[in-house]
């Protein structure tokens, strides 16, 4: 079996501001306003700039997913072995840190070489997330 170890966000290379944690209190990471972002659809906190994204051609559990490299303001929950559509990988699920909804998951491990790419990086589903700053 395998096992992952501690899981949190990840601050894009660029720009990002980084999130602090204190004793009971989650403080919220903030993208550059001068970019595009997506955030949680359900408080707005941000999750990831669109500079992250690496692909669009993702399935989640409720609907199309996107894979980014890095997130924001996410919190993971404890690996596990999960057949999916690409063959077995090792998941965390990951959530909103400041309203706790599910979001998607972070890849762990890629038990496949063809998907290796995907370690370390992080499918949230559209259902959970909306585009903010510049879209127009």
């Amino acid at each position: 079996m395998w096992a992952a170890g501690a899981c949190c966000s990840r601050q894009p290379g660029e720009g990002g501001a980084a999130a602090t944690r204190a004793p009971n209190k989650t403080f919220q990471a903030y993208l550059p306003p001068a970019h595009r972002t997506y955030s949680c659809i359900h408080c707005r906190a941000h999750l990831a700039s669109h500079d992250e994204l690496i692909s669009k051609s993702f399935q989640g559990s409720q609907g199309r997913a996107y894979l980014f490299n890095s997130v924001v303001n996410v919190g993971c929950g404890p690996a596990e072995e999960r057949v999916l559509l690409t063959g077995l990988h090792a998941v965390a699920d990951i959530y909103c840190e400041c309203c706790k909804t599910m979001l998607g998951w972070k890849y762990e491990h890629a038990f496949e070489s063809s998907q290796k790419y995907k370690e370390g990086k992080f499918i949230i589903e559209l259902a959970h997330m909306v585009k903010e700053n510049g879209w127009d």
